[in-house]
C-alpha cells in the first residue's frame, strides 16, 4: 500500500509540474489570453474605422454636399461666383 501511495504522489507531482511549467501550461494560457484581449481591442478599433469609412463612401455615393465639401477642403476648389477667404491664425 505504501508503494502505491509513493507512486501516486510522484505521478501527481509530475502532472503538477506539467500543468504549471510544461508546454501549454498555465503561464502560456495567461499569455495567450492577454494576446486575445489585445487583439479584440484592435479589432474593435478597426471595426469602428470601417464603419466610418463605409458611412463616408455612402455619403459620397448619394450626397452632393459631401462631394462639394471634399472638393473644397482637399482640392481647394471654389464654385463659380464665390469668393474664397482664408483665415490664418496669429502665431504668438
Amino acid at each position: 500500500m505504501r508503494i502505491v501511495t509513493i507512486i501516486l504522489t510522484i505521478f501527481f507531482v509530475l502532472l503538477q509540474y506539467r500543468i504549471w511549467f510544461g508546454k501549454n501550461s498555465v503561464s502560456d494560457y495567461l499569455t495567450l489570453k492577454d494576446n486575445v484581449i489585445r487583439q479584440q481591442a484592435i479589432n474593435e478599433k478597426l471595426t469602428q474605422r470601417n464603419k466610418l469609412i463605409f458611412a463616408d463612401i455612402d455619403d459620397l455615393k448619394h450626397g452632393l454636399q459631401a462631394i462639394e465639401e471634399r472638393a473644397r477642403n482637399e482640392l481647394g476648389l471654389v464654385k463659380e461666383g464665390e469668393t474664397f477667404f482664408r483665415v490664418i491664425p496669429n502665431e504668438n
